[in-house]
């Protein structure tokens, strides 16, 4: 009898534990219905200088959208892009990873004798992780990663594509560069007419209004070229750039007139998130692929240098985040933080694991408030190029804390910096801090080791 019960009393607590599991299950699945994962809307811009924006410092510029931007979430004090250029920032964006380790050491061209780079085809890339989260992934705009198979962006995980598969354009309104059209719409040859700026931000809006009825969460890369050269701002807004500053060269109006061109362009994608309904549940994200380029009036805010310099102004950039209910209004943050870190913080918004090997490091408990400081960290920049300047070689940067190595052409000699006293870089200070620079040195060879064991030659 007393076995009995005790069986019965087995069985009894068998059943409960199932049903309890059963609740659980029913209720994680209600909950996920009931917030459904966000949208992510990632803007990179092009050459952007770090204050280039008003809401960076510039006095003599009128960026409302991204000033708004800025101020609905939180700001980054100290993000630096991968590199002092385009594709090896694009490619640490797309995979996580250092550029060099990827075959990305410097920027992909048309032509063979002026190639620095070739994406490697194994890893996953960021649209990849978002498509094993369900999402739809598309992407408006400039790739600058690959012009032919397998390295175009449908092949590389882009459902939807709609923009350039090449680096600059010669001009904004015939999208050509060295006589050949790379605009596609994913791989077919199109032939739009438009500012490009106007056309990005229009295939942006539709992309969006036409995913407001689609079940599934959607990851739509949005990578405007702007304002890289040519510096060909519509005419209407270099004149009213004018017509507000006639003290401003010729040279800074026209910098100006494109940035505030694009920033309008930016606020007819946003409006478009509020107007579908989908602004609530989208996660922005806002930066540029490096600093901005001096000689055509772009602006470092207090820093050294600019495009193509190891110098902060050529990797320091803004970077913005504005999740409705996530992220604290005009919050603002002093972590330390590269474009690779991307990768994983949209992976981990999006719920879905990164199984892999990557180097970037996940900002979202720092976006939320949840931590202030996600460790010490080291980072590596690196370039390859051609050109009298460079001869093909490499030339480096590396931080440890608040020290910076920087050997700024491959010509030049080591440089040293204290960030935290001198963060304009005006005091070399290597020769009274030998150890340092010495230990500095030795941990860029052990990068430098890694990334040579990766082809970036097709």
């Amino acid at each position: 009898m007393i076995a009995g019960m005790h069986l019965r009393h087995r069985s009894h607590s068998w059943v409960t534990a199932l049903l309890v599991a059963l609740i659980a299950v029913v209720h994680a699945t209600s909950s996920d219905a009931a917030t459904p994962k966000p949208n992510v809307l990632l803007i990179l811009v092009d050459d952007l200088g770090f204050g280039d924006l008003s809401v960076q410092g510039a006095k003599d510029m009128r960026t409302p959208t991204l000033d708004k931007l800025a101020a609905s979430g939180m700001r980054f004090n100290n993000f630096y892009a991968n590199c002092t250029v385009c594709s090896p920032t694009r490619a640490a964006l797309m995979t996580g990873r250092y550029p060099d380790l990827v075959g990305v050491p410097g920027v992909i061209r048309t032509h063979a004798d002026n190639n620095w780079g070739y994406l490697q085809p194994n890893g996953p890339t960021l649209p990849e992780q978002m498509k094993k989260a369900g999402y739809q992934t598309g992407m408006v705009g400039k790739w600058h990663l690959g012009l032919e198979s397998p390295n175009t962006p449908n092949e590389r995980g882009f459902a939807f594509f709609k923009g350039f598969l090449g680096d600059m354009m010669d001009d904004y309104y015939h999208h050509r560069r060295h006589d050949i059209n790379y605009m596609r719409l994913n791989k077919d040859v199109i032939d739009p007419e438009g500012h490009a700026t106007d056309l990005f931000s229009d295939w942006a809006v539709t992309f969006i209004e036409e995913e407001k009825s689609d079940r599934k969460p959607w990851f739509l890369y949005l990578a405007y070229n702007a304002p890289h050269t040519p510096i060909q701002p519509p005419d209407e807004w270099l004149e009213l750039v004018k017509l507000r500053e006639p003290n401003m060269t010729d040279k800074r109006a026209k910098l100006v007139a494109l940035i505030e061109h694009m920033d309008h362009g930016i606020g007819r994608v946003l409006a478009a998130l509020k107007e579908s309904g989908q602004a609530e549940n989208t996660l922005v994200l806002f930066t540029s692929d490096n600093g901005g380029q001096v000689n055509v009036g772009g602006f470092n805010g207090p820093y050294r240098g600019g495009k193509q310099d190891m110098y902060e102004g050529g990797l320091r950039v803004p970077f913005f985040a504005s999740w409705p209910g996530h992220i604290v209004p005009e919050s603002t943050s002093d972590e330390i933080a590269l474009t690779m870190d991307l990768y994983a913080t949209v992976s981990a918004v999006a719920g879905v694991e990164v199984k892999h090997e990557i180097d970037g490091q996940s900002l979202l408990h720092v976006l939320e408030g949840k931590v202030e400081y996600l460790g010490d960290r080291d980072f590596a920049w690196m370039r390859r190029e051609g050109g009298i300047r460079y001869g093909g070689q490499c030339y480096y940067g590396f931080r440890e804390g608040p020290w910076k190595l920087v050997q700024n052409t491959p010509y030049s000699p080591l440089e040293l910096f204290n960030l935290e006293k001198d963060s304009a870089e005006l005091s070399n200070v290597i020769a009274e801090n030998g150890e340092v620079a010495l230990r500095l040195s030795n941990k860029l060879s052990q990068h430098i080791q890694k990334a040579g064991a990766v082809p970036w030659q097709k």
